[in-house]
């Protein structure tokens, strides 16, 4: 089941504070098991008040100034690796769009094809693990073990999340574009 979360989002209407948005946030599949949702976003520093509509951000990693924050779970290793060897190429080329549909595009593109999951971007991320637990790999194989109520500040450096655990691990991320390398 694609995991829901309930987004509220305040803005001004005739000079006064109010809820301009109350809506729920459908998740979008990474990899069959693996899920994000992005909740908010922005390619340039927010000004305000807000309608209510979230900035156009085209891709998923935000540019120098912009931000995203986004929910994503992690599932087990078992789950995931028997996810990955399921679906046919088809079925992962529509799976890859309906994500970037979803989220915008790029997410991929900053995958290392010979380690998967492994990344860098120009981005520091602000990380608390919401329920679960979940294994950050950095370099040369170095492991961090983060549980339920852990944060991690990523400041651009080479990593990618797994999970030994036996049930989905939840993390909320704020991403702020950086100064690209």
């Amino acid at each position: 089941m694609a995991m829901q979360i309930r987004r509220v989002v305040s803005g001004e209407v005739g000079g006064k504070a109010k809820v301009v948005s109350d809506e729920i946030v459908t998740a979008t599949s990474l990899d069959g098991t693996s899920q994000l949702a992005l909740i908010w976003s922005g390619d340039e520093a927010p000004r305000f008040p807000l309608s209510g509509e979230q900035p156009k951000t085209p891709v998923y990693f935000p540019t120098l100034g912009g931000y995203r924050f986004v929910i994503f779970t992690v599932p087990p290793e078992g789950e995931a690796a028997a996810a990955r060897a399921r679906p046919t190429p088809e079925a992962q080329a529509r799976s890859l769009a309906d994500l970037e549909a979803h989220i915008g595009t790029g997410l991929t593109d900053w995958m290392e094809p010979d380690h998967p999951g492994m990344h860098t971007t120009d981005t520091i991320d602000f990380e608390v693990i919401l329920s679960g637990e979940v294994w950050l790999e950095l370099d040369d194989g170095e492991e961090v073990h983060l549980k339920e109520g852990d944060t991690f500040v990523q400041n651009g450096t080479r990593h990618r999340w797994f999970n030994r655990g036996k049930v989905p691990a939840k993390i909320a991320v704020v991403l702020i574009g950086g100064h690209p390398r």
